[in-house]
């Protein structure tokens, strides 16, 4: 697996300050792309920028639900698979989400890499 990481910048509507964008997208190998598969990993989070901790109850617990989910950012096994555009309006939000992309993305290679030897026998030279 390749992590594939863009970043770019564009101007905001009026003038306002510049939206940071960056784009992931993983290089799979056949092997991988069998092991999602066969595992049933595609929904698997891999990032989310944030988590609400009081979902509330009624109309305004589904009014605050759907605007917590409008800015939440959540990256899936499948988003990484297909590509996917994130945007913020603050290069550290932008460079933190980053690294946490990458970290996540290291360990999914690393149960992708276990996946790779269930039912079979891997040799460790110590």
């Amino acid at each position: 697996m390749k992590l594939v990481l863009r970043r770019d910048q564009r101007a905001a509507m009026l003038g306002g300050k510049p939206v940071f964008t960056l784009a992931v997208r993983a290089q799979l190998s056949e092997d991988e792309k069998a092991n999602i598969k066969k595992y049933k990993l595609a929904e698997t989070e891999l990032y989310t920028s944030h988590t609400i901790t009081d979902k509330g109850s009624g109309l305004l617990g589904v009014a605050s639900r759907l605007a917590w989910k409008a800015v939440m950012i959540t990256v899936l096994v499948k988003d990484l698979e297909s590509g996917k555009m994130i945007e913020v309006k603050d290069v550290v939000e932008l460079l933190t989400i980053e690294e946490q992309i990458r970290e996540a993305a290291k360990t999914f290679k690393a149960i992708l890499d276990a996946a790779a030897h269930f039912g079979g026998e891997e040799v460790v030279e110590i």
